[in-house]
């Protein structure tokens, strides 16, 4: 048996575990994350205190390590408070380098990244329909599409996954990020997120990644607060850290849900069906 935490980043959720005396293999993480038949999540991350940091490592629900999760960092920050760990300011290792975050008096939590590399506009060719975005990497790879209509008839469901596989890509794939900007400082955005191969209720770096692309195209200026699917925003404003606007912070709600045990159970789930023809 062993203990988790469950925490949510704006509608992104993840279990956590801390100092564990083991990294759980791939399909270990898969069945964890396996909504309905186990504890269920978007990710997973291994929280461990260091000196004068705290380190963690983060895994997609498909089990394998991403270089970067901004709500996922977001929620160890949280959790770190709650440990004990320190007051208000980490220092958090990831694979992408530092990322210092606090704990503020509203109760959220902030993280300050570099401002991301001008975002390269981008076609694909998909279903005989031609899709002019942005194409960002933000820790991971990040494409824009910006959306004239209203966010609630997009189709995530179904265009999502064929962009987000498509051969432009290479192997990595993409997190695909449906945006209509709706004024100077606001946008809205709903994100498929490969590695959950599923829309998820937010995506910080997404939010970052469409910040910028709205930027490049003239159609926003910092701060901005981007509306998410679960209903919670999440601001990006030049970190308070810096008198200039090479450091970003990203805002927004992470709060600590529940803590428990594992128990056996959460580890045997069923492969999904393979349905006959």
């Amino acid at each position: 048996m062993t203990q988790f935490f469950r925490l949510s980043g704006g509608g992104n959720d993840f279990l956590a575990l801390v100092e564990a005396s083991h990294e759980p293999e791939p399909e270990e993480i898969q069945a964890l994350c396996r909504r309905g038949l186990s504890a269920g999540a978007d990710g997973l991350f291994i929280l461990r205190r260091r000196p004068d940091t705290v380190a963690m490592k983060y895994f997609n629900a498909d089990g394998h390590p991403a270089e970067l999760c901004l709500n996922g960092t977001r929620c160890a920050v949280r959790l770190a408070a709650h440990l004990g760990w320190g007051e208000e300011v980490f220092d958090i290792e990831t694979a992408i380098g530092g990322i210092r975050g606090r704990v503020l008096d509203s109760g959220s939590v902030s993280v300050d990244i570099p401002r991301p590399q001008t975002p390269r506009p981008q076609e694909l060719e998909q279903g005989g329909q031609t899709y002019s975005g942005w194409r960002i990497t933000v820790g991971v790879p990040h494409f824009v599409l910006p959306w004239h209509e209203s966010l609630s008839t997009a189709p995530v469901r179904d265009l999502g996954p064929a962009l987000r596989w498509h051969e432009r890509w290479g192997e990595a794939g993409a997190n695909i990020n449906f945006v209509r900007f709706v004024e100077r400082h606001r946008l809205e955005i709903r994100t498929f997120e490969r590695g959950v191969e599923a829309e998820t209720l937010a995506c910080g770096s997404g939010v970052i990644a469409s910040t910028a692309a709205g930027l490049a195209a003239n159609a926003l200026q910092l701060p901005v607060r981007a509306q998410t699917l679960g209903g919670c925003v999440l601001e990006v404003s030049p970190a308070r850290s810096t008198a200039s606007d090479e450091l970003w912070a990203l805002t927004g709600d992470a709060r600590l849900i529940a803590e428990g045990t594992l128990h056996p159970g959460s580890l045997q789930v069923p492969a999904p069906p393979t349905w006959s023809p």
